[in-house]
């Protein structure tokens, strides 16, 4: 009667058994796949994201790297202080060219702020996410593993508690067939019988209490098993899942942070672009070319008109016995021209002549590359033409300025409106110099001030010294201003009155021709050079020497014409002579081209003046004899 529910039980707990250990074991192989599965897609995931932050770092290296560059470039070109560069920028261009190097530093400011941002917003919160994120990986699959082991080690209970329930069965059914061989077996006693009887009984009682234990621990592996797959692991994998939408989306609004920080800065570029656009359309040809003009602006007149040289005057020419030469001097103008005085007049050459208007005064020996001597041969007109063509202007302010040589200090070796313009930076400088030192002097007289009424403070004495030395310097400040001031009115005034002098100079022109081409000479002397001397120097005569006397024993040269003074003439060097405005004198030597002329007063007066400032009359018979002498 027992033997069959046990068998029974047997035969069902193998079958059901083996079913259940096929399906668990399927399911947790089902299980540990998946795991293994999400494990390598999350950690996909997260290279994804690092590599990401990779990509995001380099891009800012990259900013930075050209925001760098971006400064060196617009530092380089930018103009050094106290440089000929700083004098360039005045001009529309070139204003233009700094601000367009000032938009670009702005320019590269905002690729600076592209990095930083992408640093802060995007490369620093991406790397504490990354690190949150495999903290919270590593705990969900730690959990999963957990839940693995635990549900294993449920089921290995519940295996061997079936084990158990099978080996207490087997032995109960043993028990039971020996009692009932022992109980059909006459030969056996009845202690036997009942020794067997109550040994199959403890080994049923043991089946019934492995029954009951398996079934216990049954039903809990199930509940275990129920919970594990319907609560525990959804939960975990609902973690993984929702771990790696966040970081899908992370990385997306990243991306999106990631065009915004470009797109923050893009109405700041465009203003600089916008700047740089302003700047070109701020270049002004026209105020460039004037400012060009004001800058080169030497002041000189142009040269007149180059002299016809009638070469055909000796063929025509007959000398007549009653000549000029023959009636005034007997024979005697020849070693004259040829001989003794013609040697002797070598120190007045390279002399240069001042311009039209009537200065103060002229010194022609002041400039080295002035007139040639009134005695040297004149060279044909072709020779002279290319001379001016292919030969460099000989002035000396440029060439002083070419070689970069110190000048003197009133910038006399400077055409007239470029010394004005630098007379009038110095007479700036000088008032700028004064105003420091002003400002210092109040600063010490406050502190002075202070001192007197907080003795406590310092001793106001000790501010006297200083006080004295910047007083001195102020006053010294001021008669260098002062002398710089007279030379820039002086300028000034020289240059009005050659703008008058000109004027009337056009109109004289327009009313007498005739007289204009007889005594047509440049305004300036051949290469174009002149130097003028202060008004304010008296009028030095010159010491006679026995250079001089030589002169005295000479007879004096023939008259050739005669001259009007046009302007007021103050020969104060050597070789000249002082005239009047409006004073008749005699011509002895015409202009050969270096832009003076001989005259004389009387007898003992006579010199070289400026060709410019005489109105020639020559007449016609003494100057074809003049020449025929000269020839010969």
């Amino acid at each position: 009667m027992i033997a069959f529910p046990l068998a029974v039980v047997k035969g069902l707990l193998s079958t059901l058994g083996e079913r259940r250990f096929l399906l668990e074991e399927f399911s947790v192989g089902c299980e540990e796949d998946q795991f293994d599965n999400l494990e390598k897609h999350t950690q996909w995931g997260i290279d994804v994201l690092e590599k990401f932050i990779k990509f995001v770092k380099e891009r800012t290296e990259i900013e930075l790297s050209y925001a760098k560059q971006l400064r060196n470039l617009s530092k380089k070109y930018q103009p050094k202080k106290n440089s000929k560069e700083e004098e360039e920028y005045r001009y529309t261009s070139a204003r233009a060219f700094l601000a367009t190097l000032n938009e670009m530093n702005d320019y590269a400011g905002q690729h600076e702020v592209i990095s930083e941002n992408m640093t802060s917003l995007i490369t620093g919160e991406l790397t504490r996410y990354v690190q949150e994120l495999k903290q919270e990986r590593k705990s969900h699959f730690h959990d999963g593993r957990k839940a693995q082991q635990h549900i294993e080690t449920c089921w290995k209970q519940l295996e061997a508690s079936k084990r158990r329930f099978e080996r207490d069965c087997k032995e109960a059914d043993r028990a039971q067939q020996y009692f009932e061989k022992m109980d059909a077996d006459i030969n056996v006693t009845k202690a036997d019988v009942e020794k067997a009887r109550q040994q199959a009984q403890l080994r049923h009682q043991m089946a019934e209490d492995s029954k009951a234990e398996y079934s216990s621990t049954l039903q809990k592996f199930n509940s275990e098993q129920h919970d594990h797959y319907y609560t525990h692991i959804p939960h975990i994998f609902q973690k993984i899942q929702e771990m790696e939408e966040r970081r899908i989306v992370r990385i997306g609004e990243s991306m999106k942070t990631f065009a915004e920080v470009d797109r923050q800065v893009i109405p700041i570029i465009g203003k600089c672009l916008d700047e740089i656009t302003k700047a070109a359309e701020s270049i002004d040809h026209k105020n460039d070319s004037q400012l060009v003009i004001e800058a080169f602006k030497s002041g000189f007149e142009p040269p007149g008109d180059v002299d016809f040289e009638d070469f055909t005057q000796p063929m025509k020419r007959t000398v007549s016995e009653s000549s000029l030469s023959n009636s005034r001097a007997d024979g005697k103008s020849e070693p004259k021209f040829g001989g003794k005085s013609k040697g002797k007049l070598w120190p007045f050459i390279k002399k240069n002549k001042p311009p039209p208007p009537p200065p103060a005064s002229a010194s022609p020996s002041a400039v080295p590359n002035g007139p040639q001597s009134p005695k040297q041969q004149k060279e044909p007109l072709s020779h002279r033409f290319n001379e001016f063509m292919t030969s460099k202007p000989k002035i000396h302010c440029f060439r002083s300025l070419k070689r970069g040589g110190a000048g003197p200090e009133d910038f006399s070796n400077l055409p007239p409106e470029q010394r004005r313009k630098k007379l009038q930076q110095k007479v700036d400088e000088l008032n700028r110099d004064i105003q420091k030192e002003m400002d210092q002097r109040d600063a010490l007289t406050k502190m002075k001030d202070v001192y007197i009424k907080n003795p406590q403070m310092g001793d106001a004495a000790s501010v006297d010294h200083r006080l004295a030395e910047l007083g001195q310097n102020i006053e010294k400040l001021r008669l260098e201003v002062q002398k710089f001031e007279g030379w820039l009115a002086e300028v000034e005034g020289r240059l009005s009155m050659r703008s008058e002098a000109r004027r009337q100079s056009g109109l004289y022109e327009a009313q007498n021709p005739s007289a204009v081409n007889s005594c047509a000479q440049d305004r300036e002397s051949p290469d174009g050079s002149y130097t003028e001397e202060q008004s304010q120097e008296t009028e030095m005569k010159v010491p006679a020497t026995d250079f001089d006397d030589e002169f005295d024993d000479e007879e004096p040269l023939p008259t050739i014409g005669t001259c009007k003074a046009l302007y007021t003439f103050e020969g104060q060097n050597e070789g000249t002579i002082s005239v009047a405005e409006g004073e008749m004198l005699y011509v002895i030597e015409e202009d050969k081209g270096d832009g003076w002329t001989r005259i004389r007063r009387n007898e003992d007066e006579e010199g070289y003046v400026p060709t410019s400032y005489v109105e020639v009359y020559l007449d016609k018979n003494a100057k074809d004899v003049y020449k025929s002498l000269e020839k010969i």
